[in-house]
Parts: C-alpha cells; structure tokens; sequence
C-alpha cells in the first residue's frame, strides 16, 4: 500500500524532483542512509544526506543552508530552528528514540567495568561537546550519578576531570574509541553496529540514570518539494522504516506511524 501511494504521489514530480536534501543528525548515518537508497527504489528521487552533529546541522540552516527535511537527535535543536522560524511546525513528529551506553576498545585494557570505574585517576574518556546531543544526555547521566549518594558529590568532577576530548558528534567519538585513542566513551546503544563490534564492547547504562533520547523530525518551511519530504518521513514511520531503525538499534514510538502517514496523504489530497 505504501509502494503504491508513493508511487502515485511522485509520478508527476519524479521528472522535475532531482533530489531530496535531508539534514541528519550523525547517530541516524547508517538507518537514514538505508532508507535514502528505499525511497529512491520506490520514487526514483535521490536523497543527498548531510550527517552532522545536530547542532551543527541547526547552525548551517540558521545561516542559510538549504534543507527540506530536519531530524534531529534532541529536541532543543529541533526547538531552536522552530524558534528561528524556519520549520513547518505542523510537520514535526517524534520518529524514534535512543539511549546512551559507555564503548570501550575491544579488550578493555583500562579494565572499565561500571560507572564508577569513570571516575579512577588517569582514565582517558571521550564524549560529546555540551552542546551536541550526545554530550547533552551523558552530562545529564552524570548529573544524576552526582546526585546518587553511592557515587557522591565529588563524581561528576572527578569523571569531568578524566575527558581528554569532546567531539562534535557521536561518529568522532565512536572513532576516537575504536582506534584506542580513549579508554572510553559515551555513545548511543545505536552506535554499536555489527561492523563496530570487532572494535569495541558496550557497557550498559542503568535506565535509572540513563537518559531517553527522543529524535524529532520535520519539514522546513522553504523546502521545494514539501510532498516528497512528507513521502520521505511516512517512510521512515512505515513498518519498513521502523524495522530498520529497529536493525540499528533504535527504539520505535508507538503510533506515531499512522498519524504522518495520514499527513502525507492528507497533503497528496490537498
């Protein structure tokens, strides 16, 4: 059903639609590129990605750079450019949510085995700036570990003390990890795919501390092609998409599916 309707929406813009411009935070690299080579075999239009830091991301549109579809990692970039005026705030939906887990490089040599191994002298972490989603959510685990009298008050600053670098996105940090550059590192659980789990081994967060990351998406108001962009969120909502954010590790949102699906078609009608 869903072939059909898209097929049927695109026919008469399939000639004039070169390509799709979706702006995409650096967790959804290997989902997002996936479903960009779907929608070309059900549509015949491209999708050109720019994976990024979302807040990066957010600062090139806020200075003019050209998108159709956001998806962000958080909803404070997401609020930002909503504030600029720049999105289709009717659009925005929350598509599928994450978690944060600790990497280290196969054989943990550091012999990290807990969260309160973070906070030994002389650890190397790595982990997001403050202002990029991933560095956001592992401030706010640490917060509430700080505020955990098993880890007392002096955690969050001892663990702070050990960072030897803050990336700009969760890929530098998987990378930094990866080659052994750092001890270990906050990540999405997303983050740990098949082709990673030679390099690296995960270290669960408890969900008491860790934090729920919900990933917003939406349409900008200057976009060009507005029905292919709803065609390209529907989809990331349909039960195709939805299997493989499921493959990448991301956790589905309970009926979110049909209502942007509805909106597609609502549009297609209109």
């Amino acid at each position: 059903m869903f072939a059909v309707l898209l097929l049927a929406a695109s026919a008469g813009y399939a000639q004039e639609t070169k390509e799709l411009t979706v702006f995409t935070a650096a967790s959804l690299t290997g989902a997002f590129g996936e479903m960009g080579q779907m929608y070309k075999n059900e549509t015949n239009i491209s999708v050109a990605f720019n994976f990024d830091g979302s807040q990066a991301l957010r600062t090139q549109m806020e200075n003019g750079a050209y998108a159709d579809v956001f998806a962000s990692a958080n909803q404070k970039q997401m609020n930002a450019v909503k504030n600029d005026g720049l999105m289709n705030n009717s659009s925005i939906v929350i598509f599928t949510k994450n978690k944060l887990s600790l990497i280290v490089p196969k054989g943990n040599l550091a012999k990290i085995i807990n969260l309160s191994d973070l906070a030994k002298p002389g650890l190397k972490i790595v982990m997001g700036t403050k202002d990029v989603p991933v560095g956001d959510y592992a401030l706010q685990i640490l917060n509430k570990l700080g505020n955990d009298s098993a880890y007392g008050p002096d955690y969050k600053t001892k663990v702070l003390a050990n960072v030897i670098s803050q990336e700009t996105n969760v890929n530098y940090v998987v990378t930094k990890v990866a080659l052994g550059e750092a001890d270990v590192g906050f990540a999405y659980v997303s983050d740990i795919t098949k082709n990673l789990t030679s390099k690296v081994d995960k270290i669960d967060i408890p969900d008491e501390y860790n934090v729920i990351a919900q990933y917003p998406m939406g349409i900008l108001l200057e976009s060009k092609y507005p029905l292919q962009s709803r065609e390209f969120m529907s989809l990331v909502m349909s039960d195709k998409g939805k299997a493989v954010l499921e493959k990448y590790g991301f956790a589905p949102v309970a009926g979110v599916a049909a209502k942007t699906a509805g909106t597609a078609m609502a549009a297609a009608a209109a």
